[in-house]
Order: C-alpha cells, then sequence, then structure tokens
C-alpha cells in the first residue's frame, strides 16, 4: 500500500507552486468570478494572494520547512475555522496539517469557500493519498485538536468550546509601520502595499504609523498617489466617504488625500480606509509602546534597529510571508508535532 511520506509531500507541494503560478483556465475563470460571491475578492487581489502563495512554496523554503517533520506516525485530525477576511488566507493552515501527516477538518470562511476548494482539489490530482486527508465540515465533530482564526468576540466561542482538546485560537490583531524620517520615496510607495493589499482588510496590514514629531507628511502622501485606484473598489471607497463625513461632523482633525484619510490617534487599530499615526521622541519610546502591545499586533514594517518579540519586516514585505512566519508567532507546526507525538 502506497505510503505518503515527506517526500511525496514536497514534491506535491512544490507542483501546487507551478499551478499557482500557471493555473488551470477553469481556475482563473473562478479568480474571475470570485468577487460575485464577495466583492472584495477583485481577481486582481486574488491573483496577488495566489502570487503570494506561489512564492511561499518555493522549493528552497520547503525543503528546510520539511527538514524536521516526520509525517509517518498516526495521523490526528485537525479542526480548522478558517477566515475569509482575503483570499486564501486560511490556506497555510490547511499546508499546516497536511504536512504534518494529519487530516485536516476543514471549515470554511462563507466568505472564501470556493478557491481554497479548488486549490486542494488540484493538490489531490498531484498527491491521490492525500485524498483522505481533506474533509469539509459544516460543524466541527470528532476532532483531536483545533486552529481557529475569528474576531475577539468569537474567540471567546472557541477557547470556550474547544477547551478540552489542544488548541491554537487566533484573535484580532493588526500591523504598524515605524518610519524614521529618511526613507526614501521609493520605500514609502512600497510600504503603500503594506496598506492597500487587499484593501487593508488583512491583519498583516499596516493600520498604523509611528513617525517622527518633526515628519512630513507630504512625505508619505506623494509616493502613495499611485494606490489612488483603490477607490475604484465602491466598498472600499464607501468607507472612505462614511469615515470622511464623520470626521467633517466632528471637525476631527485629519488629513485627505482623496482616498486615505490620515488621523493622529493613540489606538492600533484604524478604520478602513483610514490611517492612524503617532508621533514620537525617540525610538526607544515606541519600542516600548509596541513592547506593551504585542498581543495585538501581527507585525512591524520598518528599516529601523528595533528590538521587539513581533516580526519586523522591511516596507513591502508584509503581505509576502514565509512558510514558518506563523500567524500570532505561533509556531503551527511544532503545536501539529507535539500533538501527533502523543500516543493518547
Amino acid at each position: 500500500m502506497p505510503i505518503l511520506t515527506a517526500e511525496k509531500l514536497i514534491i506535491a507541494f512544490k507542483k501546487l507552486s507551478d499551478f499557482m503560478l500557471n493555473p488551470s483556465p477553469e481556475f482563473k475563470n473562478l479568480m474571475q468570478s470570485a468577487r460575485n460571491s464577495n466583492a472584495w475578492f477583485t481577481a486582481e487581489e486574488v491573483e496577488k494572494a495566489l502570487l503570494s502563495l506561489h512564492i511561499m512554496l518555493n522549493p528552497k523554503d520547503l525543503e528546510t520547512w520539511f527538514k524536521n517533520i516526520d509525517v509517518t506516525a498516526l495521523p490526528k485530525k485537525v479542526g480548522l475555522i478558517l477566515a475569509g477576511n482575503i483570499p486564501m488566507v486560511g490556506f497555510h493552515d490547511v499546508l499546516s496539517v497536511l504536512a504534518t501527516g494529519n487530516t485536516a477538518l476543514i471549515k470554511l470562511s462563507s466568505s472564501d469557500d470556493k478557491l481554497i476548494p479548488a486549490l486542494l482539489h488540484e493538490l489531490v490530482r498531484i498527491e491521490p493519498l492525500l485524498a483522505d486527508r481533506i474533509v469539509y465540515a459544516e460543524r466541527l465533530k470528532d476532532f483531536d485538536a483545533v486552529i481557529a482564526t475569528g474576531s475577539n468576540n468569537s474567540s471567546r466561542y472557541f477557547e470556550y468550546y474547544f477547551s478540552k482538546v489542544p488548541n491554537i485560537i487566533r484573535k484580532n490583531r493588526t500591523s504598524v509601520a515605524v518610519l524614521d524620517g529618511h526613507e526614501t520615496p521609493e520605500e514609502i510607495a512600497l510600504l503603500g502595499k503594506d496598506i492597500f493589499d487587499y484593501f487593508g482588510l488583512g491583519c498583516r496590514n499596516v493600520s498604523k504609523l509611528y513617525i517622527p514629531e518633526a515628519y512630513d507628511i507630504k512625505n508619505f502622501f506623494e509616493p502613495i498617489e499611485s494606490y489612488s485606484t483603490v477607490s475604484n473598489q465602491f466598498k472600499y471607497n464607501n468607507n472612505y466617504d462614511y469615515n470622511k463625513s464623520i470626521y467633517l461632523v466632528n471637525r476631527a482633525a485629519h488629513y485627505d488625500n482623496g482616498f486615505l484619510l490620515l488621523k493622529e490617534d493613540s489606538s492600533l487599530s484604524s478604520p478602513l480606509a483610514v490611517l492612524f499615526y503617532e508621533r514620537y521622541k525617540n525610538l526607544d519610546e515606541v519600542t516600548q509602546i509596541l513592547k506593551k502591545e504585542e498581543d495585538t499586533i501581527q507585525c512591524v514594517v520598518t528599516n529601523t534597529d528595533l528590538t521587539l518579540t513581533n516580526p519586523t519586516l522591511g516596507f513591502g514585505e508584509s503581505q509576502h510571508p514565509k512558510l514558518w512566519d506563523y500567524a500570532d508567532s505561533i509556531n503551527t507546526i511544532d503545536f501539529l508535532l507535539i500533538l501527533r507525538a502523543d500516543k493518547n
């Protein structure tokens, strides 16, 4: 009887990566029609997500990722409650479960219930031994562990309902950027990707800027003009108009470049189409602020040298995580390998 091995999984994931770069006509049609089910999933954003996954599944990183993974033990059933805020955002969790030789019991998000099954259908076509390792469920049952992603409100329910099994429960997080005032226009333009990719809906999207006290806002606004097309998406533009009207009615001080509102605020998470900012005296001050907020921050985008627990990334890199850039800095693979080591 054929046995699923790490070598077979690596080959399958490499071939899936190739497929992501050159998808079938059927998948291309799905990419074009995804916005019919979710208006945020424009063809451009779906293609962007697919390219990011393709880059993530490069041969070198796959080999590194699999070095310490044993897939030969008896598989456990891992329930996955996937998010749907950006295209295929839950795919890494599915891959992690499959990479460790476990069975994925998948509860899809209603916001993203077509793209992931289509990718997994192709993966099973590539490696048929994975067919019985992928199960879809409207309601999870008979599971050995759970990885659930949701809001702060839903996480309380998850923590109660799944408290009797090993679990990873993810809550709301956001990302921030720290500028030191010496950034080039090209670097700020790259920062635009961290802000506007997927219309700012991801936990890896920057929602807050930390800038020096004397920073001139025009040095930020001018290089990001190329992202003005974001306002062509009607839901994004509705959020922009709504928040703009609120600020105007309340006479709240803010900057406005026609598609993004910049408002001084101590909060980390800003409304859609709004970017909060906060001025600082020195980088030590910012470091202390960010350390206090580490449980609500996904990553920090900066070119400065900060000593933080949260991952720090260069401009334009927040939406291109490596295989080992685990959400909430919780090592999913270690969690799944420990689960498999449990003989009970």
